[in-house]
Formats: C-alpha cells, structure tokens, sequence
C-alpha cells in the first residue's frame, strides 16, 4: 500500500501544479458558501503551501462570526492542535513550510476544512502521508460530530483514491466549480 499511495501522491502532485497556475481569487467562493452555514461554529482552516487552493478568503469572512484556527504540528505522530487565525495574526514559520501564529491560542475545531492531494466521491482522501488529519480526526470525532471539508481544485478527484482502515473519511468535498456531497 505504501508503493501505491507514494505513485498516486507523485501524480497528484502533477496534476495539481497546472491547476493552481490558473487558480483565479473566486477559488473560495463555494467554501464561503459552505461555511455561512455554520455560522458561528468552530472551524479550522489551513495556510496553504506549494501549490494547494487557498481558503483564506473563507476563512476571512468566518472569522467575522466565530473562531477561526489553523493546524499546529507538535510533533511526528501526533494529532494536530489548532491555533486561533483572525486575517492580520501575525505568522512565523512552522513545520514542514505552513505558518502558524506567532501567539498560539489553541481551542478544538468542530469543523476541519481539510487539504488533500487527491480526493474521490466516496469521501476518500489522499494525503501527504504523515496521517496527522486521521489521528486528529479520529480524536475530534471521538469526542463530539466533527465535520471534515474536503477543499481542492476539482482536477484533483480520481476514481478511487487508495485507502488504508486507519483513514478517515470526508464528510463534503468543496472545489472551485462546486460542493460534492458524499455518497
């Protein structure tokens, strides 16, 4: 499984670079749809490195009603923690290139939008292979209903993405041109 999952992360990460070169600033615009649904509910989103969509727009217009974080590593194999963002937080430099707040204020998340290399219609995602959404969504899910958003470009669905028992599922997918529910 590992062979397979390390040749599909190859692929995507291929077939994503030409789709964030034509990205357009309406990216979010779906995401933002999504999220005024929830108004008030705690969310995290994400900083977006190398090629992911950026949901800092969405994640903009949420923080105007209820709190708004995105994910710390702490360390290898461990769950996330999530940090309070409002749009001017100053940024430094965290693990693996993403920017976490210079003054972390951690608090938990009731909904994660989630980046993903590659995604499928039946809720499954493909990572960056350190299974750190997975342990923190099997955490967060053990405690209260936790929604996992999916966001990508739509480029980056796939048949079937290869799935292992310990990764969890998205509950919606959200893209530049459109909501999927999962079936």
């Amino acid at each position: 499984m590992a062979e397979i999952k390390a040749a599909a992360r190859t692929a995507a990460f291929a077939r994503r670079k030409p789709l964030f070169a034509g990205a357009t600033a309406a990216q979010a615009g779906y995401l933002s749809e999504v999220l005024a649904g929830y108004r008030g509910v705690p969310v995290s989103g994400f900083m977006p490195i190398r090629t992911e969509i950026d949901p800092r727009p969405a994640m903009a217009e949420a923080a105007a009603y209820g709190p708004v974080g995105v994910p710390v590593i702490e360390a290898a194999a461990k769950p996330l923690k999530f940090a309070r963002w409002i749009p001017d937080t100053v940024m430094v430099a965290g693990a693996f290139g993403a920017a976490v707040p210079a003054q972390l204020e951690l608090f938990e998340p009731e909904i994660l939008i989630v980046p993903l290399l590659a995604f499928d219609r039946s809720g499954g995602r493909l990572g960056y292979g350190g299974g750190y959404y997975d342990r923190t969504l099997e955490v967060l899910r053990a405690k209260r209903a936790t929604l996992a958003i999916g966001f990508a470009f739509a480029g980056q669905e796939v048949d079937a993405a290869p799935l292992e028992l310990t990764d969890q599922p998205l509950d919606l997918v959200v893209t530049e041109t459109g909501i999927i529910e999962i079936s």
